[in-house]
């Protein structure tokens, strides 16, 4: 009876070209590291794709489940066999197998290895199909039948135990059942021959197989204890332990999957945690957030108004001094890592900036000051796509880095690009949890089912949740309808505004973007309706009975000190507070007119003396600016100068009969003065002359080092808002075009005319790659399949040597393949490989290239 042939396996570049267009657009989508820079060939795009660094950049995004379905695949397949140190490497799988076979990995075997139930079940095959997806796993078989394999390379970074599971051992008395069962009956024969060893074991194997079974499958072995000791000699001895060094054990791949009775897990994973956390009302949740959102405003209006009257000097390393974040803290009545967030919000939102000058200070940008006009919606919706997009680390304000600097506020340094991802998978873990308040540690959970191999630090958690709180993004712990409204519908948070200079809307403020419009139309849903009422007593007192509105909030903050906050905010009038009123322009009258506009009631009798009073004392004494002052004994020597056009740009101004002064530095205006005809001295402080050219060198390297102010950076800082990321679309539309151009170099590198027919004394060319991602790539399917590959490397001289192997391992660097010309292991650095060659004949290789082989690739193993 003639027998079936065998059904040949296609490999990992073979399996990516049989996709279509979309499921390539949808690959690069998930690793869009796949196309920066763009691939020239597919061919490429799957040497780029199992590469070490991509594969790392795809698995730090998976969940558990989708670990725990690459592990058992991995296990299933047997691809890469694990091994001891010591131990000869296990037979590679066959390169074909029969139809029907069973020991072809399908979705059902992989269901059956997790122990899935039917409710999970299918979440797993959703698990399984993203993976795919994401090239991480593929099918082996180009028949409608189904192998699944993971990617070449990804078991060196899966680790050297998947699932928990040790090396296999060929020798092991569980390794030789009948290849011919189904999988299920397998795994009982593996168990009955188990149990039929541990019938005749002593005291204590089966409880160190027990603690070994689930992992890690590493232990110590016992000294001390005689009991174990004996029972770890009779493990060994039967094989269902080997010894890995002198002091440690590990469990064979084998004994452990009969333990398990065939399973890889212990259960899949298919959710992530639900912790038991309070649950609050939505109308509470809103009124938190909406206090803390205009606390925030306020707060950050408040620094503004400090920062302009006294800008604070920025460090030699940039941020800003202990004693001046120290200062602001006690400012605004708030502690100093609360403080250090505000200094941090206007930062990120454009509204300070370091001026560059020398010395340099944080000062008030345009954008702050059109900030400062803007109503209170428009002004937090500003902030709040900031705060989305900045990946600054404010809670590392005040702790030391490695070189044990202390690190500080604003400094360039404390810019992280993970923080603004981390940011919006917190924001979804609330928004997936609606009224559920979580604390640091519960969300730390959740994130770790998310993303098991790239968990946050608890600091990182801690110090998001609090600013997310700060800002009114969270209330009481759940998310806000402002946090709701922060996220997209994909789920990821808004982008920051790009350094471009924002279009500005009529009144000379900057216009919202449609996200920051969506933001405000959000925190005004949640706000208490505005009151425009003041209720004056005779103590000089004046409270408001809910939100002031904006022209109440801004008479307020001029004219009064505010002594509590809550449902109702209570103000006191003093001499201090009505001089500050006075010192922004406003007279008596005005100030009494806009108070009683604010009233039911008449003003009290003590609060119109008060004012009127203040206003009497107030401008008695005035204080002034300037540089440079001119005076003379005869008034009619300054007569003109005042009015003289040619003078404009001293900015002279006269205060007394004999005095003139200006805003220019004295020097410059004794320089002006001469050229016009009119003799001058320069003198000091105490009345005595001064030589000119001392002043002008003093100035001059006073100056020189000073910095102009790059007006373009103006409303902007270089370590504010996030560089703008590529949305969803654009990404998409770019792919589209991407992949129909790699398909076509593709096909025209397959459908190359072959080379002319070569002469006799002329070696043909072998096909393969000489470019290094592709190399790798070729070897790892030749791993994947088991083929020999010819090898080119170079010597320490630099001579290039070509080889006939059959490559083993991949991994640290190193190839680890089989000469069969020579029956020996050899190991080769990745960097000493010029070329990897297929479907080429086995070169002819005598004692002079063996021995330069060995000098280059190294000493075979034994």
């Amino acid at each position: 009876m003639a027998s079936t042939p065998p059904a040949p396996r296609r490999t990992f570049p073979e399996a990516l070209r049989s996709r279509s267009d979309e499921h390539l657009v949808a690959l690069l989508l998930q690793r869009p590291d796949l196309a920066t820079p763009s691939p020239s060939t597919l061919r490429s795009l799957a040497a780029r794709a199992t590469s070490r660094t991509s594969l790392d950049r795809a698995i730090a995004r998976l969940d558990a489940l989708e670990l725990q379905v690459l592990e058992s695949v991995l296990v299933l397949g047997d691809q890469h066999a694990l091994r001891t140190p010591t131990s000869r490497p296990a037979p590679t799988r066959p390169t074909s197998r029969p139809p029907g076979d069973d020991a072809a990995v399908t979705v059902d075997r992989v269901l059956d290895a997790l122990g899935t139930g039917d409710a999970d079940a299918p979440v797993v095959r959703a698990a399984i199909a993203h993976l795919e997806e994401a090239a991480l796993l593929w099918d082996r078989d180009p028949s409608p039948r189904t192998d699944l394999a993971v990617a070449p390379g990804l078991s060196e970074v899966l680790g050297p135990y998947p699932a928990g599971l040790g090396p296999t051992d060929p020798s092991s008395p569980l390794a030789a059942r009948p290849a011919d069962a189904p999988t299920g009956d397998r795994a009982d024969t593996g168990a009955t021959a188990l149990a039929d060893l541990l019938a005749d074991a002593p005291p204590g194997a089966r409880s160190i197989l027990d603690a070994l079974t689930w992992g890690p499958p590493v232990g110590v072995a016992p000294r001390a204890d005689p009991v174990g000791r004996e029972a770890t000699t009779w493990l060994l001895r039967q094989r269902l332990l080997l010894a890995s060094d002198e002091r440690h054990v590990v469990l064979p791949r084998e004994v452990a999957l009969a333990l398990r009775e065939g399973r890889t897990h212990a259960r899949p994973l298919a959710h992530p945690p639900e912790p038991d956390a309070p649950h609050f009302a939505e109308d509470t949740i809103a009124a938190e957030a909406a206090r803390a959102a205009q606390d925030a405003v306020r707060l950050v209006a408040h620094l503004l108004a400090l920062w302009q009257a006294s800008p604070p000097s920025v460090l030699r390393a940039g941020g800003l001094g202990v004693r001046d974040l120290r200062r602001l803290a006690t400012t605004l009545e708030v502690e100093e890592p609360s403080a250090a967030f505000v200094a941090e919000l206007a930062l990120a939102a454009g509204l300070v900036v370091d001026d560059g000058e020398d010395p340099p200070s944080f000062i008030v940008t345009i954008a702050g000051e059109d900030w400062l006009d803007l109503p209170l919606a428009p002004r937090w919706a500003l902030l709040a796509a900031a705060w989305a997009g900045s990946g600054r680390t404010p809670w590392t304000v005040g702790s030391r880095d490695e070189r044990g600097t202390l690190r500080a506020a604003l400094e360039p340094d404390l810019t992280r690009p993970w923080v603004p991802r981390l940011r919006s998978d917190l924001l979804s873990v609330l928004a997936d949890r609606p009224g559920t308040a979580l604390t640091p540690g519960d969300l730390q959970e959740v994130l770790r089912w998310g993303s098991p191999r790239s968990v946050p630090p608890l600091q990182a958690i801690e110090g998001l949740l609090h600013e997310a709180h700060l800002l009114g993004i969270t209330g009481v712990g759940a998310l806000a309808p402002t946090g709701r409204a922060l996220l997209r519908p994909d789920g990821a948070a808004p982008t920051a505004r790009t350094n471009a200079p924002a279009e500005s809307s009529r009144s000379g403020a900057p216009a919202l973007t449609s996200a920051e419009a969506t933001l405000a139309k959000a925190l005004e849903s949640v706000l208490p309706p505005e009151v425009d009422e003041l209720l004056l007593q005779g103590d000089l007192t004046g409270i408001v009975p809910g939100r002031p509105s904006t022209a109440l909030e801004r008479l307020l903050e001029d004219a009064a000190e505010v002594e509590s906050r809550g449902a109702a905010i209570t103000v006191r009038f003093t001499p201090e507070s009505l001089t500050r009123a006075f010192d922004a322009g406003r007279t008596a009258d005005d100030l009494l007119a806009d108070l009683a506009s604010h009233s039911r009631a008449s003003l009290p009798q003590p609060l119109d003396y008060l004012v009127r009073d203040t206003a009497r004392r107030h401008g008695r004494l005035r204080v002034g600016s300037a540089s440079s002052y001119v005076r003379a004994e005869d008034a009619a020597l300054l007569t003109g100068l005042v009015e003289d056009p040619s003078l404009r740009h001293l900015s002279l101004f006269r205060i007394a009969p004999t005095v003139l002064v200006s805003l220019v530095p004295a020097a410059t205006l004794q320089a002006a003065l001469r050229d016009r005809g009119l003799a001058s001295t320069v003198e000091g402080p105490d009345g005595r002359v001064v030589r000119t050219e001392r002043l002008r060198t003093t100035v001059r390297s006073r100056v020189g080092g000073r910095r102009p102010l790059d007006t373009a950076t103006r409303g902007r800082s270089a370590v504010g808002p996030a560089v703008h990321q590529e949305d969803t679309a654009a990404r998409r539309d770019r792919y589209a075009e991407l992949v129909p151009r790699l398909r076509a170099a593709d096909d025209a590198a397959l459908a190359a005319p072959p080379a002319a027919t070569p002469r006799e004394d002329v070696v043909p060319e072998p096909r393969g790659t000489t470019e290094p991602p592709a190399a790798l790539g070729l070897l790892r399917d030749a791993i994947d399949a088991g083929d020999h590959v010819v090898l080119e490397t170079i010597d320490p001289t630099g001579q290039p040597t070509r080889r006939r192997v059959k490559p083993l391992v991949l991994e640290g660097g190193r190839l680890r393949a089989l000469d069969p010309a020579r029956d020996a292991e050899l190991t080769v650095a990745v960097h000493r490989i010029a070329g990897v060659f297929t479907d080429a004949p086995a070169p002819v290789q005598d004692a002079s290239t063996d021995a330069t082989t060995n000098a280059s690739a190294g000493a075979p193993n034994d």
